[in-house]
């Protein structure tokens, strides 16, 4: 799926999965008298998850080794294929294409995400995914301990012996268990790993819920109030007001010197429609900071306060700031349930130079603990940026994975990480998240009560002398 906050994923992924129903594959369906090539079943590699194509509908089944559930994204052929077949299936503002490589394989790509994920030809649906999966308390339970056991890559990392924690708590289930007591269950096990990637979501009279989202420990939580303070404490250093686009969720203003100010509280919900209605009214914050008739010194990029959205929108970004291509980040996936080393091959994501207006001078990134996912992927993209970005603030929250969105029963419904987003010298920020090259107070209580901002003076004065030593030079 394109990367969302994590609570909204978990309440989105709910919301879909009881509203949409689905249809299992059927007979090979023409397209001008020709056989679809996407007819039929098809595993992902990695992922646990199964799709049928059958006429104009995509499905989705999420799989264990012992479970097979009906996903919970279901898509709707758009158009017409593509000369080299590739068609887009559609759900209301989300949109993904297959296409097909020869008759047993294909490739997937999702709209506002970023790298592909590779299918292969099933023969059928397996067996498990023709009958209804079992929904008693046990069955539940085990279905959501082996969505983690096959697909979380950072069990290691965190210390935690998933077995052990099955062995502990599926010993207090039973038949008797109430979905409340299952829920309290699940609880226990997430929080524990501290991942904001991992959420849970209840369906209560129809509607969706979210029960429970993960943080890492220590990090800031944000609330309106907190959002209020800091906007007024950076607005306080611009030399105008801010120009508000994407209804608030970017923000374009100057600061002295001859530097801009780009404020990106969230890489989603910009406008309504698909991907592309995202593109365009980015770039028209993008032009307002960019193409403006006053040159830059030099750009402050602040993602403090951005909670996630799609990958797609960051690299958007970076690629409005560079004059030549080069590589972000590479993606991989968990690929073997029963082995947590290994990982799809890696594919390189590349940031490549815009045509519209750039800017290649001195950019600095402002970050903090609220900085999750796609705000963490944009900055991990502008680490490969020359000249170098400056990046003030303090860690990042730890979390780049795109989500997998798993449904465990009628009831309930999870959110878990399965890929790592690699370093050049094959590391992951992965928990601890980010560093700042210069740490500064960020959001702090004596910050906010003084209307001060730190991380943003920091960042104009380093940026100013960086100004002034390449005039001198």
């Amino acid at each position: 799926m394109t990367r969302r906050s994590t609570g909204r994923a978990a309440v989105a992924a709910v919301a879909l999965a009881t509203a949409v129903g689905l249809a299992a594959p059927g007979a090979a369906a023409a397209e001008g008298g020709r056989a679809n090539p996407l007819e039929g079943a098809w595993r992902m590699e990695g992922y646990g998850l199964l799709m049928a194509v059958s006429g104009d509908r995509l499905t989705t089944y999420d799989v264990t080794a012992h479970s097979c559930v009906p996903g919970w994204v279901t898509g709707t052929r758009t158009a017409a294929p593509g000369p080299d077949g590739t068609t887009r299936y559609a759900m209301d503002d989300l949109a993904l294409t297959l296409t097909p490589k020869g008759r047993n394989r294909a490739v997937e790509r999702e709209e506002g995400g970023v790298g592909s994920k590779t299918l292969t030809r099933l023969d059928a649906l397996p067996s498990l995914c023709t009958t209804p999966a079992p929904n008693d308390p046990l069955a539940v339970f085990d279905r959501f301990w082996e969505n983690f056991e096959e697909n979380y890559p950072f069990f290691a990392a965190k210390g935690i012996d998933w077995h052990a924690v099955r062995d502990e708590k599926r010993r207090t289930i039973t038949p008797a268990t109430t979905a409340d007591e299952l829920q309290a269950v699940f609880v226990d096990m997430l929080r524990p790993l501290g991942d904001a990637h991992t959420a849970l979501a209840r369906v209560v009279d129809g509607q969706p819920e979210g029960v429970f989202s993960g943080q890492r420990p220590g990090s800031t939580v944000e609330t309106d109030e907190l959002a209020a303070r800091a906007r007024q404490a950076s607005a306080a250093q611009l030399t105008g007001s801010e120009r508000l686009f994407a209804d608030g969720r970017l923000g374009v203003g100057r600061l002295p010197d001859g530097i801009g100010y780009l404020r990106v509280s969230s890489f989603s919900r910009y406008a309504d429609g698909g991907h592309q209605s995202q593109l365009d009214e980015l770039d028209r914050a993008l032009d307002a900071v960019l193409a403006g008739p006053d040159r830059l010194a030099g750009l402050v990029v602040d993602v403090r306060l951005n909670g996630g959205g799609s990958d797609a929108l960051g690299l958007h970004i970076a690629a409005r700031l560079t004059d030549r291509p080069y590589v972000a980040y590479r993606k991989v996936a968990r690929n073997d349930p029963a082995d947590p080393t290994k990982f799809t091959r890696p594919e390189p994501i590349t940031v490549r130079p815009s045509a519209g207006a750039r800017f290649n001078g001195p950019v600095a990134v402002l970050t903090s603990s609220i900085s999750t996912s796609a705000a963490e992927t944009f900055t991990q993209a502008m680490m490969g940026r020359s000249p170098k970005v400056l990046r003030v603030g303090e860690n990042t929250q730890g979390v780049f994975s795109d989500v997998l969105v798993k449904t465990l029963s009628p009831d309930f419904i999870v959110v878990l990480p399965n890929e790592k987003y690699l370093t050049r010298d094959g590391g992951t920020f992965d928990g601890p998240g980010i560093p700042p090259n210069v740490r500064t107070p960020v959001f702090t209580a004596d910050e906010l009560a003084a209307l001060r901002d730190s991380a943003l003076s920091t960042a104009r004065r380093m940026l100013a002398e960086d100004v002034q030593d390449n005039q001198e030079q």
